[in-house]
């Protein structure tokens, strides 16, 4: 899937260290041609994906820490 997209994100990284990652979350029966856009008033997400995002974020923030610690 190509992603044309652009984030303020960037800006905020200029003045403090940060990452940004995608976790996926289109509904399993939904294929990839078909999805719709995040910023659309159509958009669905499958919410079984947060779980293991925040268990991601979660585990690169305790890593992060537990590294700048030692």
């Amino acid at each position: 899937m190509l992603i044309t997209g652009a984030e303020d994100f960037s800006f905020f990284q200029e003045q403090i260290p940060g990452f940004f990652f995608f976790i996926g979350g289109r509904p399993a029966d939904v294929p990839v041609e078909k999805a719709i856009p995040n910023h659309s008033p159509f958009f669905c997400v499958d919410e079984g994906a947060l779980p293991l995002g925040v268990h991601a974020m979660s585990r690169l923030a305790v890593d992060y820490l537990r590294e700048g610690a030692d």
